[in-house]
């Protein structure tokens, strides 16, 4: 079961800055790591985050192996309309996880 956190302020003046914090618990395996019997550990990442505010991509980042498990991520986008902040993790395998925050612009 994936488990994920956004912290994002809940309400905000228009024009002003915001941060937005999300992690994710993942292991994050890199490909390169042997397992008990001698064999390698097969690659599963998340290899990207989007943020979309009311359907727009605000943020996106392209994660690598050398990411730590269960990576945080850290940006900033200008409060300009009440509305939804989406973010959704992709990776290996198929994974996909999505999380959302409302965001009251006053």
């Amino acid at each position: 079961m994936t488990r994920a956190i956004v912290f994002a302020p809940k309400s905000a003046r228009r024009g002003d800055v915001i941060e937005i914090r999300a992690t994710i618990q993942h292991p994050m395996e890199t490909g390169y790591r042997w397992d008990g019997k001698g064999g390698l550990v097969g690659r599963d990442i998340v290899s990207r985050l989007e943020c979309r505010y009311e359907g727009e991509l605000v943020f996106a980042v392209d994660l690598w192996q050398a990411i730590a498990a269960n990576p945080m991520v850290s940006f900033f986008t200008i409060a300009t309309t009440s509305g939804t902040l989406e973010l959704k993790w992709t990776g290996d395998h198929g994974f996909a996880h999505t999380e959302t925050a409302a965001l009251t612009v006053e």
